[in-house]
């Protein structure tokens, strides 16, 4: 394994052997970068087939070429391993994490909010037809009635009583359903459209950031002594253990870090719950969106149980009419009624019966999508990962620093005794500060 390292972080191979482990070891790289980097634009940015597969296998084979000749470049793709354990990494998972929701929880939210409307829809259709009928019904009557009593209420037959047309009320409520749908289809495909562009804007540029942070904590590590050069190695005992100075790292500034320590400091620790806090708001927000999911599955599903479950109501109307004519009545109460003389000229009884339904077979309803559970839990694994990551932060920082200090060990030693020079120098000027004091007293 070390042997591998060292023909890896070698600037120039020394032997065949180290040449060939070198170019497998780019090689396997390579392989797998181009996988998970088509499975990113595929799956996750929704990228069509063919795209994602051309530039993912170019990809593979410039990085393949890039690795196994340049190596500054290697260090550089080294170090983003570590970096995406930084904001970087936490970024790129956000983005996969809203990603993920857009795709898969807000359409779904969608389709159970049209089986709510499918479902007041069908109501309203339903009702219509039944209150149209029953106004055929009425009609029905009321012109049966009219041909009995013709002499009297032929006009109010015809004017009053003739059915009323609820065609027109009918297609307004189709009208407006439909217009109903319709919107809150475009209002789905605008929120998706808009949600996948704005994630793959997103992670192009955490991406392209990812490379440019490698590529300036490598530029800084090389040029500038002072960065990041706090750390206690074991170059830097051993220099001191040899200039016979081993005080200096006792009585070292407390910003120094052990570079083997899994000790954090306590602004590392104050850093670590604010971003936590800035984490937890955003968490909220997705846990509500998920939460959506499942009330609206809920509500649809009720509404989509209850309605089938809707009565009939049943609309009986009965009219009974009888007239009579009495001829010369003062001669027939003579007779104290015995003889009767009233004769029937009208008889009319009719019973009409109409269901009002709500709900018909007929009608065709959406079954409503249940949330994935799956998607849920994946969700929330990635911010298990994210909050793990922001106390991996710091300890990838330091890997940044190890893996640098593997590819360039020269400049590390310079490093190394730049970092002595000053314990040293910062040594002695507390002596002379210490000496002057004495001299005061």
């Amino acid at each position: 394994m070390l042997d591998a390292w060292s023909a890896y972080s070698k600037p120039v191979p020394s032997s065949c052997s180290e040449l060939l482990t070198l170019f497998l070891q780019c090689c396997c790289i390579a392989v797998l970068t181009g996988g998970l980097f088509y499975n990113w634009m595929f799956s996750s940015l929704e990228y069509p087939f063919h795209l994602s597969s051309a530039i993912a296998v170019s990809f593979s084979l410039l990085l393949l070429l890039i690795l196994f000749l340049v190596h500054p470049i290697r260090c550089m793709f080294t170090i983003i391993i570590p970096t995406l354990g930084t904001k970087q990494g936490r970024r790129l998972l956000l983005s996969t994490c809203f990603m993920i929701v857009a795709v898969n929880i807000i359409p779904n939210i969608m389709d159970n909010i049209k089986t709510i409307l499918q479902v007041i829809k069908c109501i309203c259709k339903n009702s219509s037809d039944s209150l149209l009928n029953s106004t055929t019904l009425l009609g029905k009557a009321s012109t049966q009635f009219g041909h009995q009593i013709k002499e009297v209420t032929d006009k109010l037959a015809d004017n009053a009583l003739k059915p009323r047309n609820g065609h027109f009320q009918y297609t307004q409520v189709l009208i407006a359903s439909q217009k109903i749908k319709d919107d809150f289809s475009a209002v789905e495909l605008l929120v998706k459209q808009t949600l996948l562009v704005a994630n793959r804007v997103a992670a192009g540029f955490f991406l392209f950031y990812l490379l440019f942070e490698s590529a300036w904590y490598l530029k800084s590590y090389l040029t500038n002594l002072r960065f990041d050069n706090i750390y206690i190695t074991k170059k830097l005992e051993g220099l001191a253990v040899d200039k016979k100075a081993a005080h200096l790292l006792t009585r070292s500034p407390k910003k120094l870090i052990r570079s083997t320590g899994l000790k954090l400091s306590r602004e590392e620790m104050v850093m670590c719950l604010l971003r936590m806090m800035l984490l937890t708001l955003v968490l909220m927000l997705t846990a509500v969106i998920i939460a959506t999911d499942y009330i609206a599955f809920h509500l649809a599903d009720t509404a989509v149980n209850e309605v089938a479950q809707f009565p009939s109501v049943p609309i009986t109307l009965n009219i009974k009419y009888d007239a009579k004519i009495s001829i010369l009545p003062f001669i027939w109460k003579i007779f104290n009624g015995v003889i009767s003389g009233e004769k029937s000229i009208a008889n009319f009884e009719r019973t009409y019966q109409q269901n009002l339904t709500f709900i018909s077979a007929d009608c065709t309803m959406k079954l409503p999508s249940p949330p994935n559970n799956f998607v849920a839990l994946a969700v929330g694994m990635l911010y298990c990962i994210i909050y793990a990551m922001i106390f991996l932060e710091t300890y990838a920082q330091r890997l940044c620093r190890k893996i640098s200090a593997s590819f360039f060990e020269r400049q590390e030693e310079h490093r190394v005794q730049y970092l002595y020079r000053e314990l040293l120098r910062k040594h002695k000027k507390e002596q002379q500060l210490q000496q002057k004091l004495r001299v005061d007293l």
